[in-house]
């Protein structure tokens, strides 16, 4: 989203995508994201400080931060499987001295995936994101870890999955994934983001390849006054 493209009435908007390999940021002045390694090491200081490093130059007044994590009323509640500890309990707003958003990653790519209706996002990545929108309510999922076949699904159809069981069987596994959990929540669509969609050489059946463009899009949504109130619930009280 470039200047001229930002309604009057919406503040400028920093959005920062933290994964498990790397943390994304973009504002919505801005063209072209940056990024910085991310690992299983990264404390959320790190990541603050990284990202003030690598915004440098660049003009925002709020921020939205999407972390792999459980996020309820605008905190995260459970430690990021694959990162460093301390995410929960962060004062993410003074870390970067502006309004902020917390939110989990995949309801925020869910959020910029959205097209009407009832949509199931699942986020391929280094682990298994999820997110339910339904008439525009977002239902943040934590499915990952369910029991799926002799493990979870997480287990099947995360990066270390692909790289160890090579793509023959993560795919297989990715379209039973699928199948699975639209049987049981009955969505109109399924939406596969994340950074390994690109593996898949073929999709499901009712299913399109997100986009992980879709993350910042999402971000930049939670600012706006329709999506402050259907996320209210998510991120804590509705402000403005």
């Amino acid at each position: 989203m470039t200047e001229d493209q930002t309604p009057v009435d919406e503040p400028l908007v920093l959005v920062v995508d933290v994964g498990g390999s790397h943390v994304k940021l973009l504002a919505s002045t801005e063209t072209k994201r940056r990024r910085f390694d991310s690992g299983p090491t990264l404390g959320p200081a790190e990541m603050a400080a990284g990202v003030l490093a690598a915004a440098e130059g660049w003009r925002w007044e709020v921020v939205t931060v999407g972390i792999p994590a459980p996020v309820k009323g605008g905190e995260v509640v459970t430690e990021p499987a694959n990162l460093g500890t301390g995410w929960v309990g962060f004062d993410y707003e003074a870390a970067f001295g502006k309004p902020t958003k917390v939110v989990n990653d995949a309801a925020m790519q869910a959020i910029g995936s959205y097209e009407g209706g009832r949509m199931l996002f699942l986020g391929l990545g280094t682990g298994l994101g999820s997110a339910l929108v339904a008439d525009g309510i977002v239902e943040p999922l934590e499915l990952a870890h369910l029991p799926f076949r002799k493990h979870t699904f997480e287990h099947y159809v995360g990066r270390q999955a692909l790289e160890q069981r090579g793509k023959k069987k993560w795919q297989a596994a990715v379209f039973e994934t699928v199948e699975r959990l639209s049987a049981a929540l009955e969505p109109d669509y399924v939406v596969l983001g994340g950074g390994e969609t690109a593996e898949l050489d073929e999709l499901p059946e009712g299913t399109r390849r997100g986009s992980n463009e879709n993350a910042f899009l999402g971000g930049f949504r939670l600012w706006q006054p329709e999506w402050r109130q259907r996320t209210a619930g998510e991120l804590g009280p509705v402000a403005g």
